[in-house]
């Protein structure tokens, strides 16, 4: 069985920043796919940022610029580092990982709040 645990959710003021970690525990998986979501209230769950094992990163354009996804897959752990937030980020923040056999794993989720 596969866990994500993810932490540094908080609130902050906007165009301050805040770091998201994300490690997977249980059985040891080679995800091909790791990255993060994020569902505001009254919206559906829109992807972040994403990392594939070969290390191409993509971004919601929303997030181009200001955001910074990293991965390290020895340790099966990803990060999402926010700067200039703004209120409009506000949602609670997702893990996934998904695995060679297209099995999506999701973690708990984190609420970040950013205060105008």
């Amino acid at each position: 069985q596969v866990q994500l645990v993810e932490s540094g959710g908080g609130l902050v003021q906007a165009g301050g920043s805040l770091r998201l970690s994300c490690a997977a525990s249980g059985n040891r998986i080679s995800f091909i796919f790791m990255g993060w979501y994020r569902q505001a209230p009254g919206n559906q769950r829109e992807l972040v940022a994403g990392i594939i094992s070969g290390g191409t990163a993509n971004y919601a354009d929303s997030v181009k610029g200001r955001f910074a996804i990293s991965r390290d897959s020895a340790k099966n752990t990803v990060d999402l580092q926010m700067n200039s937030l703004k209120p409009e980020d506000t949602a609670v923040y997702y893990c996934k990982a998904t695995d060679k056999f297209v099995t999506a794993y999701w973690g708990q989720g984190t609420q970040v709040t950013v205060s105008s």
